[in-house]
């Protein structure tokens, strides 16, 4: 779900089924500042109950779950902000499509330093550098040989 902005504001429920401010940070493994934070670049939007106190619904969590994802994603707060912010699937796009593109390179590399470690995990060679996959990887990573040119 990339679409932030839900109607209902926790406070409309009536304060049923709602969180603290603590309670929804402990759920998440967050600091209660980090939520504060988040609300005042209007990414969250919680009610408040009679005493003023901050009060998070079922959206909130939504809203927190989708968050925490496009961060873990690489996107910044700004641009989750302006994401959240946007109906227009051509505004979407572009802000999505750099960011789709720069965590397939990132899955890429991963996955290249995953082969290179389950490739010495497997070895049977007492010098890892003398594996057939090691030499592989590495003659992949340096590229053609540089051979000296002819005076």
């Amino acid at each position: 779900m990339l679409r932030l902005n839900v109607s209902m504001k926790s406070s409309e429920n009536g304060g049923a089924g709602t969180l603290s401010i603590g309670a929804l940070a402990a759920r998440f493994g967050l600091a209660t500042h980090v939520l504060r934070h988040w609300e005042t670049m209007g990414l969250l939007h919680p009610g408040r109950d009679a005493g003023g106190r901050r009060r998070y619904g079922a959206d909130d969590l939504t809203r927190v779950a989708t968050i925490l994802i496009l961060k873990e994603a690489g996107l910044a707060l700004n641009t989750i902000g302006s994401l959240s912010a946007t109906v227009d699937r051509t505004a979407r796009y572009k802000i999505l499509r750099p960011v789709a593109e720069e965590l397939r390179s990132r899955i890429a590399a991963a996955q290249t330093s995953l082969e290179l470690i389950e490739g010495g995990l497997n070895c049977e060679y007492e010098d890892v550098t003398q594996c057939p996959n090691y030499r592989r990887l590495i003659a992949e990573r340096v590229g053609p040989e540089v051979r000296p040119e002819s005076q």
